[in-house]
């Protein structure tokens, strides 16, 4: 367990240090925070598609995020040969792969919490859908002072003890949004306590749990690939099953019933139109506690067997 958890200690860290993973997760904030306004030139229903563009939002950053991340976790690994050095003390190989995993995994987790708590900031703004509407200054104000102290405080950290700067702000970024979406949770726009008027809804809460549910998937998909295979393919083939997952139902689910090779692809490639929620959104209906529980019990057995898959092909894979 001691090497498990350094393996995947240090996965984390390098992930983390990784400038595509800050720079995803900058660009994911900056569309949320422009998403009011792309918004507001519906018809009607402007916060229903509010919620639709911050989900997708969210959903192609923490996706994006495990793709990038999870490719090189081995991969890189076995062309820069510092594999060997690992491999060479007493750690087995599918201790190595299951570590690999959970080091980009909280990565992920990490990536997709920060990105949650600016989508909840955003759905509490709302839309200006008119002129008489006024912006939230209470959420305005908590996210810049976040933003702010995130920022000088990463400066000073690089600054005094060298401490790498864009992890540094990720992880303050962290720990003040927290405070900030907690604030948010008692305090109202008229900066009066008002828990009942907070604009959390479950249905976004419980959408960015589904989310993350889908990105684990595909964590475990491209470990189990970058054992085999260097970035480029790894890369590929996830961005191919991902597009594909998205639309399993169409592609093989109505040719399930009556042909053997629809019904193994249905089964074999992850449905990750299981976790998005955009009927309930429109149709303003809740998410049952059946339907996550379902829902996570498939991104689980999934994901577990993916991993087992992963150790069976790096087995017998020459690193050397």
């Amino acid at each position: 367990m001691n090497r498990l958890f350094t393996i995947a200690k240090n996965t984390f860290t390098e992930t983390l240090r990784q400038p595509v993973y800050a720079i995803i997760i900058i660009a994911a904030l900056l569309l949320l925070l422009i998403s009011p306004s792309f918004a507001m030139f519906t018809m009607s229903d402007d916060n229903k598609l509010l919620r639709e563009l911050g989900l997708s939002t969210l959903f192609l950053a923490s996706l994006f995020i495990a793709i990038f991340s999870a490719s090189g976790a081995v991969a890189e690994e076995i062309e820069n040969k510092t594999i060997m050095t690992v491999l060479s003390k007493p750690v087995q190989r599918p201790i190595f792969v299951i570590a690999k995993f959970l080091g980009v995994a909280a990565a992920v987790v990490l990536a997709h919490y920060i990105c949650t708590i600016g989508l909840l900031m955003a759905i509490r703004h709302g839309v200006l859908e008119s002129v008489n509407d006024t912006h939230d200054w209470t959420v305005l104000t908590t996210a810049g002072v976040a933003l702010l102290s995130a920022f000088l405080l990463s400066a000073f950290f690089n600054y005094a003890y060298d401490w790498k700067f864009s992890s540094t702000a990720i992880l303050l970024l962290a720990l003040f949004g927290s405070l900030g979406i907690v604030f948010l949770a008692f305090i109202d726009r008229d900066w009066q306590f008002a828990p009942q008027n907070n604009g959390i809804n479950s249905l976004d809460v419980w959408g960015s749990v589904l989310l993350l549910l889908a990105a684990l998937v595909i964590v475990a998909l491209a470990v189990a690939l970058s054992t085999r295979f260097n970035i480029v393919v790894t890369l590929s083939a996830c961005i191919g099953l991902f597009l594909l997952g998205l639309v399993t139902d169409w592609v093989f689910g109505r040719f399930a019933e009556t042909h053997l090779w629809a019904k193994i692809c249905y089964f074999a490639v992850p449905n990750l139109q299981v976790f998005w929620i955009s009927d309930a959104i429109y149709e303003e209906s809740q998410i049952p506690v059946r339907y996550i529980v379902i829902s996570a019990t498939y991104a689980l057995c999934y994901t577990a067997g993916i991993l087992a898959i992963a150790v069976a092909l790096f087995q017998r894979r020459q690193v050397g």
